[in-house]
C-alpha cells in the first residue's frame, strides 16, 4: 500500500463518487481471472486493489466518523501496520 496513492484516491472519491472506484475494483478483479497474466502483473493489480480498498475505508471513516482526511489516513495506516505486526 502506498499512502500517497490512498490519499489521491480518497481525494478523488470526495470530489467525485466512490462508485467510480468500486467499478474500477470490479474491473481489476475481473482482469485477474485472465489465465495468461504473469505473477508480476498480478502483483501490480493486487497493489492497485489494496490501495483502492484502503481509500474506500478512509472515505468511510471520513463520512461515518467525521474525521479529516489526514486523521482517517493515519488511523487506517496504524490499523494496517498493527495487523501486520500481529502476524
Amino acid at each position: 500500500m502506498k499512502l500517497s496513492v490512498i490519499k489521491q484516491l480518497s481525494s478523488f472519491i470526495s470530489e467525485n463518487d466512490e462508485d467510480f472506484v468500486i467499478e474500477a475494483i470490479e474491473t481489476l478483479e475481473s482482469i485477474t481471472e485472465v489465465p495468461s497474466l504473469k505473477d508480476e502483473e498480478l502483483d501490480v493489480i493486487g497493489e492497485l486493489l489494496s490501495n483502492m480498498y484502503g481509500a474506500l475505508e478512509v472515505n468511510k471513516m471520513i463520512k461515518n466518523e467525521g474525521m479529516s482526511q489526514k486523521e482517517a489516513v493515519n488511523t487506517f495506516m496504524k490499523r494496517v501496520m498493527g495487523s501486520i505486526d500481529k502476524e
